[in-house]
């Protein structure tokens, strides 16, 4: 389905960005991962995937950024999709958070995501064909008390999304969101009891990553050509 397409994708040595390398390189996608520090990880996951390799970036980091584009175009050649899943959260209720948690998830989950579209962008440009997938949340969507930082970064991925899709649609270049609900990741593992949670789902469990990177690889591939400026819920009815 992707055959000697290449992907990046931020945030992929854990949970949902791990489950996205993996379903890229399974349907022929030649896979350039960026991971924020665990080398260790990073390395297991060459191994896993032959041909892939990854990149250490910190995506808040401009420079760092266009350093390691320029590094996956001479070992890779020209991107053709796009994964923006590099996030963190750091939760508190708005009245005692940190400015620097604030902003640190800002700067990571949002103008991450812009600097590297923005380094992608003239590549799509010129090759008339694209696909950008930047990985959202239903706290965009909807809100979640503590997470002030969270939500508003994943709100502003979507208008993000929306923006950059009405620019480069003429040029054959798609851009949408996937905003997943609760998901079985390191993320969600250490929320305690679940069970409030799950009543509140209409699935009444949570996503498996691969669930979410079965979205994304849809959304890369031939069929989801016409698609652009889309925000997709993958989230068990949580959003309805």
């Amino acid at each position: 389905m992707l055959t000697d397409k290449i992907a990046v994708v931020t945030g992929g040595t854990r949970g949902i960005g791990r489950a996205i390398c993996e379903t890229f390189h399974k349907n022929g996608a030649r896979v350039a991962f960026l991971y924020a520090g665990n080398t260790e990880l990073a390395a297991e996951q060459e191994a896993r995937l032959p041909g892939s390799r990854g990149y250490r970036c910190d995506v808040a980091d401009a420079a760092a950024v266009k350093a390691v584009f320029a590094e996956i175009a001479r070992d890779f050649g020209p991107v053709g999709i796009l994964v923006n899943n590099a996030g963190l959260t750091r939760d508190h209720l708005a009245l005692g958070m940190r400015e620097e948690d604030f902003t640190r998830v800002l700067d990571v989950n949002l103008t991450g995501a812009f600097h590297t579209i923005r380094e992608a962008y003239p590549v799509f440009l010129k090759r008339r064909s694209g696909r950008i997938i930047n990985i959202s949340s239903v706290s965009g969507l909807v809100g979640n008390p503590g997470q002030v930082n969270y939500s508003a970064s994943k709100a502003g991925l979507i208008g993000l999304t929306k923006s950059v899709a009405r620019e480069l649609a003429s040029r054959g270049v798609t851009c949408n969101a996937i905003a997943p609900g609760f998901v079985e990741t390191d993320m969600t593992k250490d929320l305690g009891d679940s069970a409030p949670l799950l009543s509140s789902i209409p699935m009444k469990r949570f996503a498996k990553p691969e669930e979410i990177a079965a979205a994304a690889l849809f959304l890369a591939s031939d069929a989801a050509g016409y698609i652009t400026g889309e925000v997709l819920r993958v989230d068990g009815g949580l959003a309805m």
